[in-house]
């Protein structure tokens, strides 16, 4: 049977929703036992969060001092030994997870699986490819560990509340590196929903114009109560942060509203959401390819239709 090591993402003693996401992909594995691997300087408030997830079997958790920054350098090491027994190992496909599988499934001498939209056996998962445009059904080799990367947007996040699972702490003998150290950590801050776990999105491109019109953006998303996006040519143009690109070489997101403006669609941003539930798009341009995986449209100018979407919502 198989046995699942699920590596918990966190951040400021939070416990990062991309890890519920993956526990429901081991889940669908059917395994004998998932249990949650926490790594942290002070571990408790996350180990805690992890255990009420549904379908967690255990809370494993690391502490060190070195652990109070994700550095992978760090965390791999200890990964590796701490997946002693395990069957699979799972990381959310988020910069930290595609940041630390590869060097655990180094450590491990196997090839990683990278973003594992669905589980069709124990060993055989299917990935996209071609920036989503095919998808391809990957058969790791069953007699060695699987390193996996889940792609988070394909998976909903496993209900919490209901689990009570055993907290235990683990103690692993692991040389640790010291040429990898941890400076600063820069991040954008908003009072917003975060972008990747949000219900509503709202992303602006180039049609939007500059950094001072993405007002709209943002005002428009505020009413809503929805997190801010954009495309990469937005982003490009200094509209907005490279943190809110959404695309290939950006967010891969899953919300149930994603309203697109201002944005042709190009294929690497429709790339980014594709598992959308419902897609807005609202540009100028009747003929741009955004129209063609859009479920409601609206051809105009932006300035004028906001506002006047803005008024009908009171």
């Amino acid at each position: 049977m198989s046995k699942i090591l699920v590596i918990a993402e966190h951040l400021g003693g939070k416990l990062n929703p991309s890890t519920a996401r993956a526990v429901s992909a081991a889940a669908a594995v059917k395994p004998e036992a998932i249990d949650v691997l926490v790594l942290a300087d002070a571990p408790d408030a996350i180990a805690a969060e992890a255990a009420k997830i549904d379908g967690v079997s255990r809370v494993l958790t690391v502490t060190r001092a070195e652990n109070a920054h994700p550095l992978a350098a760090v965390l791999a090491p200890q990964i590796a030994k701490a997946a002693t027994g395990y069957s699979h190992v799972f990381a959310p496909s988020t910069t930290f997870g595609k940041d630390v599988a590869p060097r655990v499934a180094a450590l491990l001498g196997v090839a990683q699986v990278s973003d594992v939209m669905s589980v069709e056996a124990a060993h055989t998962f299917k990935r996209p490819i071609y920036a989503g445009n095919a998808i391809i059904t990957v058969e790791a080799d069953a007699n060695h560990t699987v390193v996996a990367t889940i792609r988070t947007a394909s998976w909903p996040a496993a209900a919490s509340g209901a689990n009570s699972a055993p907290i235990e702490a683990l103690t692993i003998d692991a040389a640790l590196p010291t040429h990898t150290r941890f400076i600063e950590l820069k991040q954008g801050s908003s009072d917003r929903p975060d972008l990747q776990s949000a219900s509503k999105v709202v992303s602006g491109g180039r049609g939007v114009g500059s950094k001072e019109n993405f007002d709209i953006i943002y005002k428009f998303a505020d009413k809503i109560g929805a997190a801010v996006g954009a495309s990469r040519a937005a982003v490009d143009a200094g509209y907005v942060p490279n943190e809110m690109q959404v695309g290939q070489t950006g967010k891969i997101i899953a919300p149930e509203l994603y309203m697109a403006i201002g944005i042709s669609g190009a294929i690497q941003h429709l790339t980014g959401i594709k598992d959308a539930g419902t897609i807005v798009a609202i540009n100028k341009d009747g003929e741009a390819p955004i129209f063609e995986i859009a479920d409601f449209g609206l051809v105009g100018d932006l300035f004028k239709l906001i506002p006047e979407l803005e008024q009908a919502l009171g």
